[in-house]
């Protein structure tokens, strides 16, 4: 059976969501011509936007502006206190707990030498960098426990000025886990009991 080519068009782009198979993808365009035409609209419209997204320049967080509303944040910034994660999806995640009140660093990953993820990819230099202009006092590395992760809190320590406290995020979290899926109360409760690197 031949389906119409804008059809077609629609499942193709909706398989390259995560998780989204054949099926997923068919079910979902055919969910969506069941809108009213607005409707449609409204949500192509909201997807075009996504295009028009910039990364902040200081957190590597997507924002509408050159620097995020977290950054351009005067009581956050003058908390002294960085957050350091792994993923945009871990910081919303945090936020979400409502239980962190200073500023972020996205990495976007963590050290992988086999996937050819080195310290200039991540951008540690301008992380140092940001700690010491803005004279951090306390850097919170919130990076999943996982081999790659405990290479990177390891070798942030050691880049890290040595008058900046450096702690790592507390129990709570399972080894292999991953921050945006966990509950607000668990994600609390590993900022509560974060340790000294």
């Amino acid at each position: 059976m031949e389906l119409p080519e804008s059809l077609t068009n629609s499942i193709e782009q909706l398989k390259r969501l995560p998780g989204v198979g054949e099926k997923s993808a068919i079910r979902y365009a055919l969910d969506i011509l069941r809108w009213q035409t607005g409707d449609v609209e409204q949500f192509a419209e909201s997807i075009a936007q996504l295009s028009q997204i910039k990364k902040c320049q200081r957190c590597n967080m997507y924002s509408d502006e050159e620097i995020c509303s977290i950054c351009s944040n005067v009581k956050r910034k003058e908390a002294k206190i960085l957050c350091v994660v792994e993923t945009i999806s871990d910081l919303i995640a945090i936020e979400k707990s409502n239980n962190f009140f200073g500023s972020y660093f996205v990495l976007n990953g963590v050290l992988n030498p086999l996937m050819g993820v080195g310290p200039e990819e991540l951008k540690l230099d301008k992380l140092v960098s940001i700690i010491k202009l803005e004279n951090i006092d306390n850097v919170i590395l919130a990076i999943n426990p996982s081999v790659e992760g405990d290479a990177t809190c390891s070798y942030l320590n050691s880049l890290l000025p040595s008058v900046t406290n450096v702690e790592r995020i507390g129990f709570g979290i399972p080894m292999g886990g991953s921050l945006e899926y966990l509950d607000s109360l668990t994600i609390k409760k590993a900022l509560e009991n974060r340790r000294k690197f």
